[in-house]
């Protein structure tokens, strides 16, 4: 078993990080971020160490807290780092709506979010990558469903269970994979059938696409990836924290294995 193509946190670039912090150096802003980014390293320094010098960086459990802070704190530039797969895209999105209805025109994103199926397209384009077949995050398919794998078995004959997460879960996972090998099949068969329902959320994917478009995103050690990225729709360009904070020229550089 091998894990991949990587959490939201280890396929973020280590040049978006170094953004960050720039904008915390150069600017009187309050910065939010979920904790598993608060410690990840970026060229010098990392959210934690700037936190540690006086730098407003906090970390919040959901983006509609940090959306009030900005709403209960109208004269405070506040920035929330929009993180995650389709897990989480929809959260983004809904604040992103909330604060355009409402007005709320000191909130930000930082957007780096990223899409799972253009990522293990990727992988199955390179000849040196050897899948026999593929455990598909449960918590993704939830959101988008059975059908964006469905190119994996039928164009690359590789079988696919999207799984949960419990012991139990992955090991009937590995019986339905190994299953369809030895019957010479590729389908894409849900395990997660408490959570997971082949259309996914309808609802959830429509509101994603409401504020963004697809989008060409670059990944920690997998480089550019065209089509696995999102960026705000024309609409709601506003809330883009690049947009809003340029930094100066930084020059990023990830450490050795992960170029």
């Amino acid at each position: 078993l091998i894990s991949g193509p990587g959490c939201p946190v280890c396929v973020t670039p280590i040049g978006d990080i170094d953004w960050i912090i720039e904008i915390a150096r150069q600017y009187d802003v309050s910065i939010f971020t979920f904790g598993d980014l608060f410690r990840v390293p970026g060229t010098e320094s990392s959210l934690y160490n700037e936190k540690s010098k006086g730098r407003d960086i906090n970390i919040c459990y959901s983006p509609i807290d940090v959306l009030n802070f900005a709403k209960n704190n109208p004269y405070r530039k506040v920035i929330f780092i929009a993180i995650g797969f389709e897990t989480t895209i929809p959260l983004t999105s809904v604040i992103i709506k909330k604060a355009y209805n409402e007005k709320i025109n000191n909130f930000y994103i930082y957007d780096t979010h990223k899409l799972i199926p253009e990522a293990l397209e990727l992988l199955l384009l390179d000849k040196e990558v050897k899948i026999d077949a593929f455990l598909c995050p449960g918590h993704v398919s939830a959101i988008i469903g059975s059908k964006p794998y469905g190119f994996i078995a039928k164009d690359y004959h590789i079988p696919c269970v999207i799984s949960g997460f419990e012991p139990l879960d992955i090991l009937e996972s590995i019986g339905m994979t190994a299953k369809q090998v030895k019957e010479g099949r590729s389908e894409v068969e849900i395990q997660y059938k408490r959570v997971v329902r082949e259309e996914g959320n309808p609802t959830a994917v429509k509101s994603m696409y409401e504020v963004f478009d697809r989008s060409d995103s670059l990944w920690r050690s997998l480089g550019n990836i065209p089509g696995s990225g999102l960026k705000l729709k024309y609409k709601f360009l506003r809330f883009d924290a690049r947009a809003y904070f340029p930094v100066k020229k930084i020059k990023s550089s990830e450490p050795a294995g992960c170029e």
